[in-house]
């Protein structure tokens, strides 16, 4: 057996993204599982036949050779076009169906119907994306405007999670953005966005000082955060459709 197809094999079994160093760990351990069995056979007096080459060969697998695997089979995929590819995310690899073959898949799930965040609300998830952690009085410094009602609906949609408070007083939430975001973008970590480097080294505008309303209102968005998916552990929805 090679590596690559082990480890498409892991890919297709499990549920849950793997990360290269799970899968790793995964190879080394079926290996361990082999020699362990043999040891045990050899001290009951059985004459076992020794691992097969490609079985001990593995024994030291790395993630930096999981990755190369997973290159190869990503290869083979577009060579012989077929309909799926194995992307990373921040939790790890997954086999996706390819963008293109979308509008057919979609039919799969006839009542889930894609549904695009307005203008204000693209703006207040590109604000968390960009400088989180960050609080709601920092984001409202930027676009000079209330966002209570942007960040319930980001929250709702499980783009944007509460991600724990600020050292600064009131100890106002901080917003980050969550796997459902990396995922539905395409990207592994924010430097992947576009200027990212540039634009998280922008100079913001000073936030006003928090107001008894303005607390209050974080403890209805703290609250309400409690009910979506993210927070009660949930199934991820891939619903919404960020323009």
């Amino acid at each position: 057996m090679q590596l690559s197809t082990i480890l498409e094999s892991l890919l297709i079994a499990s549920q849950e993204p793997l990360s290269s160093e799970e899968m790793a760990r995964l190879v080394r351990a079926r290996v361990a599982e082999a020699e362990d069995v043999l040891i045990r056979e050899t001290d009951e007096g059985a004459s076992p036949a020794p691992l097969a080459d490609w079985l001990t060969a593995l024994s030291q697998t790395t993630p930096e050779q999981v990755a190369e695997a997973v290159a190869e089979l990503n290869r083979h995929y577009e060579q012989s076009q077929r309909a799926f590819t194995i992307l990373e995310r921040p939790t790890g690899w997954k086999v996706y169906t390819r963008s293109h073959f979308g509008d057919f898949v979609r039919h799969l799930f006839p009542g889930r119907k894609p549904e695009r965040l307005s203008g204000p609300a693209m703006e207040t998830l590109a604000i968390v994306a960009y400088r989180q952690p960050i609080t709601k009085a920092a984001i409202e410094a930027v676009r000079g405007v209330s966002c209570d009602g942007m960040i319930q609906k980001l929250l709702d949609r499980d783009l944007v999670r509460i991600g724990g408070r600020a050292d600064l007083p009131g100890r106002p939430l901080l917003y980050q953005t969550t796997d459902l975001f990396f995922e539905h973008f395409g990207i592994n970590s924010i430097d992947d966005l576009p200027n990212a480097s540039e634009l998280r080294r922008v100079k913001l505008p000073e936030p006003k000082e928090e107001t008894a309303p303005a607390e209050e209102t974080e403890k209805q968005l703290a609250l309400s955060a409690i009910g979506t998916p993210a927070a009660a552990g949930g199934a991820e929805s891939d619903t919404t459709e960020p323009s």
